[in-house]
């Protein structure tokens, strides 16, 4: 079964100065991203990935970039819109501050499934949602051929809220209670039965529970869907 890392990007100067930068090209990850993104490469170094999945925005491409480094050999990169950010339309580019006082962000705040940002290029927050899941559903089937693949998904932080709300069985309506800062890790392992989610918005934390244990001779043993009761010993 398959363990998937969400990664946000790194920092960019639009999260810093408080600007949905959406689907605006031209984004880079700042001095402090770039670092963000090298410390989680070398956290992540021990963990092996079968692949990395990205948005293809530069903010996550750069990011994606960082995990990969010094890795032999390294994982395939594959990019897939359907993980891209959330296009806000004519949201794109306005200060938080100023969308702040949009009578839609009290929909957004309260009721996300009904939200669909204005303009031609503007979606809803329910169909970023059901892409994203779909991407990671596909990508589970994808990397499931053998074993129990390891892989990282590197997004943004809405998208990353909304997998998270559907691996807790949570309505999107709930999605804006998680919190996912710049480079934060986040684990979900899915099982025949259900997603455990295993950490939230990791920034810091040992990674080496993910490094698979030495392989044991006789039968593999099949992953559990159950779940410990009474909470378990732990990883």
């Amino acid at each position: 079964m398959p363990t998937v890392i969400l990664v946000r990007h790194g920092r960019t100067a639009a999260n810093a100065g408080g600007v949905l930068a959406g689907w605006t090209p031209g984004v880079h990850l700042d001095d402090k991203g770039r670092e963000q993104a090298a410390a989680l490469g070398e956290r992540m170094r021990p963990v092996p990935l079968a692949a990395v999945v990205t948005s293809p925005l530069e903010r996550t491409r750069e990011t994606a970039d960082a995990l990969l480094a010094g890795r032999e050999p390294a994982p395939p990169l594959h990019v897939d819109e359907r993980i891209g950010e959330a296009r806000y339309g004519d949201w794109t580019n306005q200060p938080l501050k100023t969308l702040a006082k949009d009578p839609l962000w009290k929909v957004v705040q309260a009721h996300p499934s009904a939200a669909v940002f204005p303009g031609s290029e503007g979606e809803g927050l329910a169909d970023m949602s059901a892409r994203a899941i779909a991407a990671v559903r596909d990508w589970n089937a994808r990397l499931s051929g053998e074993g129990d693949p390891t892989y990282a998904v590197v997004s943004h932080g809405d998208v990353i809220k909304a997998i998270v709300a559907d691996a807790l069985g949570l309505h999107l309506d709930a999605f804006q209670r998680i919190t996912v800062d710049p480079c934060s890790v986040t684990i979900v392992r899915y099982t025949d039965l259900r997603p455990f989610v295993v950490r939230v918005n990791d920034v810091g934390g040992d990674l080496s529970g993910l490094v698979p244990p030495p392989k044991a001779k006789g039968r593999r043993r099949k992953p559990s869907s159950d779940a410990a009761v009474g909470g378990g010993a732990g990883s």
